[in-house]
């Protein structure tokens, strides 16, 4: 890396106020691992940063209104490949309130959620790496204040079935692995089980390239409603149909058309998810190792433009076309997941080994992605002491459609003597580690390389060659306010 983006990475990390902490926290890297504990022990001890203030917080909370607000932030610097070397800051605040009617004295089951983010600083992938599908960070987006999440939920018949409508996201509950960035009840951007950073653990990226708007994921929600059946303990059926477009009307970075979040489009078309979970020995006194295993389907009704060919069938490469694309009623892909423990140690059921793996495929001819797997294996309690640190280490794999290739063969072939690779896939492996250094704090130092960011497109500095595999280190620290 560059002297001078290190001095420039130093001079942004000095203006932040949570970075200034760091130093301290360094200091209790050997110290006991934190245990999780009420906000009305010590400083260290507690759950959040400010406690429970004057008993404020707990009483408000007796009678049903929880307030949460966290800060997830990190420094990324690429030390070789990738669009340039350099380092840059980037992160979210998220707020979340939530009602629950039942302590509030209304009735039975209710939950309503409210949250929004506010998104800041500089995204590595967009400014240093030029990945296309493996976001570097999972909460990388365009810098806005939003809002997230705004939905009511009932539970019925002992928690048996649910109700979800308003505006939510698929990416809480569908699609996603316990290992993942995933969403911890709508409340924060990780739970306490995920543990990668780059966003391809979280949501697919094939999901979000083939939908339209990236669907509803982060950062963005869509209008929808959701079902959620418990026939038995082991086993969770879930449907949800959304707004098709999160984004709504127009053409441009959709999150920019939707920029603050509360557009609510209902004219887009629809997008349907259904998804079947098996859960696994997960009480506590269950006979074996825990485990969690889906298999799911979503589809979009919108029309989806041909990678390749205009609507005469001549390819969008070749000059006599007309340069409309062909157009596909409708999108859709199938996916398995599995979540398991291999090893266990300590008492809890999520110390251990576990691994995990999702597979999901879409038709090539509408998709710019035809094949995406994934996987990895997490250790929590690695190291003797540090019980509630977790390392890991995962990869993914994004195949670019054979459509999409093949239109960069036309465009080869149309343009001799101009360089013009074909896209093949992109692949990253992330390895990390995270430190639990109180209740409130997380500090997580983090690896990434990737291999042919974009699938391998010409450098725009450079267009004589592809972009240049990436490696990129990461320092991500979580506060729980």
């Amino acid at each position: 890396m560059r002297r001078s983006s290190i001095s420039a990475a130093i001079k942004t990390a000095a203006n932040l106020s949570w970075l200034s902490a760091i130093t301290l926290g360094a200091s209790l890297l050997l110290a006991p691992a934190a245990g999780r504990a009420d906000d009305d022990a010590g400083f260290w001890e507690r759950d959040r940063l400010f406690g429970d203030p004057g008993g404020l917080r707990s009483s408000l909370e007796n009678k049903g209104i929880t307030l949460q607000a966290t800060e997830t932030s990190a420094v990324w610097g690429n030390l070789s490949g990738g669009l340039k070397r350099g380092a840059v800051y980037n992160g979210v605040t998220q707020i979340s309130l939530t009602f629950d009617t039942e302590k509030l004295g209304l009735w039975k089951g209710g939950t309503f959620i409210a949250s929004a983010l506010q998104i800041h600083g500089r995204g590595p992938s967009a400014n240093l790496v030029g990945n296309a599908y493996h976001t570097v960070a999972t909460f990388e987006a365009t810098r806005a204040t939003r809002l997230y999440d705004l939905y009511y939920e009932q539970s019925l018949f002992d928690d048996r079935v649910s109700i979800r409508a308003g505006q939510f996201r698929a990416d809480d509950e569908f699609i996603i692995s316990q290992y993942g960035p995933t969403t911890d009840d709508g409340l924060q951007l990780t739970s306490a089980t995920s543990l990668f950073i780059n966003s391809t653990f979280g949501w697919p990226p094939l999901a979000g390239s083939a939908l339209p708007g990236g669907g509803p994921a982060y950062p963005m929600g869509a209008l929808g409603i959701r079902l959620k059946i418990k026939p038995t303990d082991d086993v969770t059926l879930l449907a949800a149909i959304f707004n098709g477009n999160p984004a709504g009307q127009g053409t441009g970075n959709p999150q920019l058309l939707n920029h603050s979040g509360t557009r609510f489009p209902i004219t887009n078309g629809y997008s349907v998810f259904t998804e079947a979970q098996y859960a696994v020995n997960q009480s506590k006194d269950g006979p074996g190792l825990p485990g969690m295993y889906r298999i799911g389907f979503w589809f979009n009704n919108n029309g989806f433009q041909d990678p390749r060919y205009d609507i005469n069938g001549i390819s969008l490469a070749n000059p006599a076309s007309n340069g409309i694309p062909r157009s596909h009623y409708g999108n859709y892909s199938v996916y398995l997941g599995a979540d398991q423990m291999i090893w266990q140690t300590g008492e809890t059921k999520d110390q251990g080994i576990g691994v995990f793996g999702r597979i999901t495929g879409a038709p090539n001819d509408r998709s710019p992605l035809s094949l995406y797997v994934n996987g990895g294996l997490t250790w929590k309690g690695m190291i003797p002491g540090r019980e509630n640190d977790t390392a890991g280490i995962g990869f993914a794999y994004a195949k670019v459609g054979a459509r999409s290739r093949g239109y960069d063969g036309d465009v080869a072939f149309y343009n001799p003597g101009t360089y013009s690779p074909i896209r093949g896939s992109e692949t990253v492996i992330e390895a990390t580690y995270a430190i639990q250094l109180t209740g409130w704090w997380t500090l997580q130092p983090d690896i990434q390389y990737v291999i042919r960011p974009a699938g391998g497109i010409p450098d725009p500095n450079n267009p004589g060659r592809t972009i240049g595999n990436a490696f990129v280190l990461g320092l991500v620290t979580q506060i729980t306010f």
